[in-house]
């Protein structure tokens, strides 16, 4: 890695195969305890991934880890049957949460990359190389989509963000860092997991950003005119799938920063690597829904009273492309009806 004067953050490398499993730092207690979740077998890292071990990046990260261990523990079967292993540790990986698309990405990659193996070790050694090359091209990716977002973005910006934007985030700092600019954060709690308080704002200040945490019915009052906080420049959070129309699923209550947002003339910039050919619109994006129960705790301690039975949560939102500015990809800043011209548009440009 190159060093560019910003602190590796421990959530950089969240994600260990080792000694013939795949081993997940555990988000869920992150940072007030450190302890790695065990996966023997891919079908426990999707597992995990759906029990919120790791989220944001950390799913695509995992679902490389778990294809490459997946191959791995297949080599001593006959090929129809590595290959038949392999693709269900694929179908697994890639459902284990539907909204985000990476993980699935990463499962196609490698299921095409073995399609013509002859062997069972031509099989293994391709499903790795593919696994390995995915994981390396999404930081390639997210280091590029970083710096475009930081070219839209003046010296001394204050950056509201929600929930967890992880490689996303990492990258966008450090581009920062080496383009001499300096940012100031502020970033919304995000119930029911407090991802904000726990990864965003830890992270920050791991590299040396200056946050302040605000909860999520704070936000619009960031927003607005006067507040004490500062003027915010910008809305800046990440985006788990948009689609062709420009609609922005995210993180749940990423909606009504936007529209408050919009209310108030602050800009929202989207990040995603790139825009899903497959969905031609926010309608077509599928959103997870959790238990509700999840709802009615957080961090493991009850919040609601015994009496309250009932509750509600979609794991994301959908953001139509009124409230949107631009969608920051690994090719540039596209305003959301020109998201079609992504495909036609050179990889370095700026």
């Amino acid at each position: 890695m190159i060093d560019r004067g910003i602190a590796l953050p421990a959530l950089d490398d969240s994600v260990v195969l080792a000694d013939g499993a795949v081993f997940i730092l555990d988000r869920r207690v992150f940072p007030s305890s450190i302890a790695w979740v065990r996966a023997d077998t891919a079908q426990e890292v999707a597992a995990a991934i759906t029990a919120m071990v790791t989220q944001s990046s950390g799913p695509t990260f995992a679902a490389c880890a778990g294809l490459e261990l997946a191959a791995l523990q297949a080599q001593r079967l006959p090929l129809d049957d590595a290959r038949a292993s392999l693709a269900a540790a694929a179908e697994a990986l890639a459902n284990a949460r539907p909204t985000n698309n990476h993980p699935r990405e990463a499962a196609e990659s490698v299921i095409a990359a073995t399609a013509g193996a002859t062997s069972t070790s031509e099989l293994l050694e391709a499903a790795v190389d593919a696994a390995r090359a995915f994981a390396l091209r999404y930081r390639a990716r997210s280091r590029a989509l970083g710096e475009h977002t930081v070219a839209l973005l003046d010296d001394g910006a204050r950056l509201l963000t929600h929930c967890w934007m992880d490689t996303y985030l990492i990258e966008l700092v450090r581009a920062a860092d080496a383009a001499g600019k300096t940012f100031e954060w502020v970033a919304t709690e995000t119930r029911p997991y407090l991802q904000g308080a726990r990864l965003t704002a830890h992270t920050l200040r791991e590299m040396d950003q200056r946050v302040t945490l605000i909860t999520d019915g704070m936000a619009a009052a960031a927003l607005a005119p006067g507040s004490r906080l500062g003027a915010i420049t910008a809305l800046v959070t990440a985006a788990d799938r948009v689609s062709l129309d420009g609609s922005v699923a995210n993180k749940v209550g990423t909606l009504g920063l936007a529209v408050a947002a919009n209310a108030f003339d602050v800009p929202y910039y989207a990040l995603v690597q790139s825009p899903d050919a497959s969905v031609p619109t926010g309608a077509d994006i599928v959103i997870e829904d959790r238990d509700p129960a999840e709802v009615l705790s957080m961090l493991g301690a009850r919040t609601a009273s015994a009496l309250v039975t009932d509750a509600w949560y979609p794991a994301f939102d959908v953001t139509p492309p009124r409230f949107v500015t631009a969608v920051v990809t690994d090719r540039g800043a596209f305003a959301p009806g020109s998201l079609a011209e992504y495909s036609t548009t050179r990889i370095d440009a700026r």
